[in-house]
């Protein structure tokens, strides 16, 4: 019985172990996560590499500045589970990227959900 309730014990220590620095790799450090935020523009470029995919796009700012952003989403395995493939975006692509923004406010995202133009939601998580 001891050993059932050390086993139970030492599962609980886990979870709450080894999350914590997965999470705090991205989330905690470099991106808001409190104030979401979305990125809607054409896309530039798409990178499909690791350890993590990258969408770049162009977003007109209200000034009428032109602003480059750079949208991080999930490794090309785990999107490959989500649906996305090498060649789900295009140069030219219209596309909306919700997330969380860049603590320091600049054009970077981490983003958890992208809406192509046909209106077919893509999730990165």
């Amino acid at each position: 019985m001891r050993a059932r309730a050390f086993f139970r014990e030492f599962l609980v220590f886990l979870v709450f172990l080894i999350p914590g620095p997965l999470f705090a790799h991205h989330s905690t450090a470099e991106f808001d996560l409190k104030h979401p935020a979305t990125a809607t523009g054409a896309v530039t470029r798409y990178e499909w590499s690791n350890p993590h995919a990258h969408i770049y796009i162009d977003q007109a700012a209200p000034d009428g500045r032109m602003e480059h952003w750079l949208i991080e989403i999930d490794s090309p395995n785990a999107l490959q589970r989500l649906g996305w493939s090498r060649d789900t975006l295009k140069p030219g692509d219209r596309i909306s990227c919700s997330g969380a923004r860049a603590k320091d406010g600049s054009p970077h995202m981490r983003c958890t959900e992208v809406k192509l133009a046909d209106g077919v939601v893509m999730h990165s998580f």
